[in-house]
């Protein structure tokens, strides 16, 4: 069995549905279930006995000993983390707990687990960690993309509670010989994304007639990575990874903010024109840029290309596509997870 925690958030449920879709290999996934977490994502899996849940906590090391133990996995993938950066920033004691004690904890009950093991299975076992491109600071425009060597550089609550627990997963790597490989990934989109972040805000506020927030100029720039590609090269880097090594995950799509929203509107244009004819760009409405606002991430990922032979498969274009087409055709989805807590955060933090 797999054991794969946060496997309700955006990224993990993904990862679950493509694992799931590739092999036969059972998953035990693990969700604390907070307000990004969305079980009506895996709603295709009920009834299917690969696929067991468990409302848990990472940071509750006796529980997740006890799951380790009674489910027997051969492997964890960490996707469970708090990852937004703006919530970061009005309330980082939630990233901290989290991010940094709660990998701590959900590593020392993989490290009790892993180390009775029988010597072939404890070979066998692996530790891959989730991580993300934003641990290592900001580019200026002609930089270089991130490499996995480059110095951690975090410069918000979000990605010094992420930087804080790579570390971590390293020094259980090399003081207790714990199996570890970590990615780190650039901004994942695609279907089931929670819309507090870019894209699916985006699409749902332009359907809703609402303004389309973008922080001060929007010339931000980020690389971005279709989910589904991100759920592809883990399943690369669990197979044959190196050990104690990291990859980076990247799209090599580096796009503005703005230019993003643009693209967005284009293809709503096309889809499901607004009923006045006018574009959805004219919702477009500039708000004040949030604190310490990196400005500009890009992830090299050659290493896994040429030591794994990974790249990904779709392009911008084409991801985004597909990303807007599936918004449009699962508006269940987006009724059932933009109710309560969601609409309250949206209202204090961007105004109603």
């Amino acid at each position: 069995m797999l054991l794969v925690t946060g496997g309700a958030g955006f990224i993990g449920a993904n990862f679950v549905l493509d694992w799931l879709a590739h092999s036969d290999q059972p998953v035990l996934n693990v969700d604390k279930l907070t307000y990004a977490g969305n079980l009506d994502t895996l709603k295709s899996l009920d009834g299917d006995n690969r696929h067991v849940f468990a409302r848990a906590d990472i940071g509750d090391r006796e529980r997740m000993s006890s799951l380790l133990e009674q489910y027997r996995p051969s492997a964890v993938v960490n996707f469970a983390a708090e990852s937004h950066v703006d919530r970061s920033i009005v309330g980082p004691g939630d990233f901290i707990q989290t991010n940094v004690v709660g990998t701590f904890n959900l590593l020392e009950a993989v490290r009790g687990y892993w180390s009775k093991l029988p010597d072939d299975e404890r070979t066998a076992f692996r530790f891959l960690h989730v991580s993300t491109d934003e641990v290592f600071g900001t580019l200026e425009a002609d930089d270089p993309p991130f490499a996995e060597s480059n110095t951690y550089e975090p410069n918000s609550p979000y990605s010094a509670s992420k930087a804080a627990s790579d570390h971590l997963v390293r020094a259980w790597h090399h003081t207790y010989g714990l199996p570890v490989v970590t990615t780190n990934c650039s901004n994942n989109y695609g279907p089931y994304h929670f819309p507090e972040k870019l894209i699916p805000l985006v699409i749902l506020n332009a359907l809703a007639g609402k303004p389309l927030p973008i922080y001060g100029d929007g010339q931000q720039v980020r690389d971005w990575l279709y989910v589904k590609d991100h759920c592809s090269a883990i399943r690369v880097v669990l197979k044959s990874g190196a050990l104690g090594e990291t990859y980076n995950v990247g799209g090599w799509n580096e796009k503005a903010n703005l230019d993003v929203v643009r693209t967005i509107c284009a293809i709503l244009d096309e889809l499901k024109p607004r009923a006045d004819g006018q574009s959805y760009a004219t919702q477009i409405s500039f708000v004040q840029d949030r604190p310490g606002h990196d400005r500009r991430y890009a992830i090299d990922a050659r290493k896994l290309e040429r030591e794994l032979g990974w790249k990904p498969a779709e392009t911008f274009e084409t991801g985004i596509r597909k990303t807007v087409a599936w918004y449009l055709e699962n508006q269940e989805w987006v009724a059932n997870v933009t109710s309560g807590q969601y609409r309250l955060w949206v209202e204090k933090h961007y105004g109603a």
